[in-house]
């Protein structure tokens, strides 16, 4: 069985604060085999990740779309920000790719089903994070997690790591597969979720992390 978080950041967000290295000498570490990493508005950390892994390295981003945050996972280009849900969904499926909905009633950050015509974007969702292990506010979990059940979409569930430190502790068991985006969707249906509210004082940490960057740029 595979150990995986599909949710992941590294230093090629402004606030994520370990190098694509770090970040997976940290989860063989915590027996992590299996990480998607899922920049903000780019693919080069985890690409930079995918070069001499010896675990799955799934390519992602998380694309802040016009309503709110998508991610997008199985990713051979990257999808440029500013374009609406509807647009920045069709673009992660043109490249044979699978979109997941990360965080998606969290009222502190861009809940993308606060804001968009889910109606609409439904066809479009492989995956719906149902636990964000960042997410301030347990009831935000459970409504994602209402959310896939009614709508019977594929559960998953993320770290959203912005610090190694953050790593092993919400996570997939799920089935090896073929590193095909198919063979990954077959196996996450039979994934156990394992879930685990990170320390908020990482998203402090990260929230400073993204402030000196502006600072240094000013």
């Amino acid at each position: 069985m595979l150990r995986a978080d599909l949710h992941i950041h590294t230093s090629f967000s402004p606030d994520g604060q370990a190098s694509p290295q770090d970040v997976v000498a940290r989860c063989l570490e915590v027996d992590l085999s299996c990480i998607a990493i899922t920049d903000h508005n780019t693919i080069a950390g985890a690409l930079e990740a995918q070069r001499n892994a010896s675990i799955h390295i799934i390519v992602g981003e998380e694309v802040m779309a016009r309503e709110g945050e998508v991610m997008g996972l199985f990713l051979k280009e990257e999808v440029p920000r500013g374009l609406s849900a509807l647009e920045t969904m069709e673009a992660i499926k043109e490249q044979g790719a699978l979109v997941c909905i990360p965080h998606p009633f969290d009222r502190f950050r861009s809940g993308l089903l606060r804001r968009a015509p889910w109606e609409e974007l439904l066809p479009l969702v492989d995956m719906v994070e149902v636990y964000n292990a960042r997410t301030f506010l347990p009831g935000d979990n459970r409504m994602a997690q209402e959310f896939a059940e009614r709508h019977g979409l594929v559960a998953t569930v993320g770290s959203d790591a912005h610090a190694p430190g953050e790593l092993g502790r919400t996570y997939l068991e799920m089935p090896d597969f073929d590193d095909t985006a198919q063979g990954f969707m077959r196996s996450l249906r039979s994934a156990r979720l394992v879930r685990r509210r990170a320390n908020p004082l990482y998203r402090l940490s990260s929230t400073c992390e993204r402030l000196r960057g502006l600072l240094r740029h000013a």
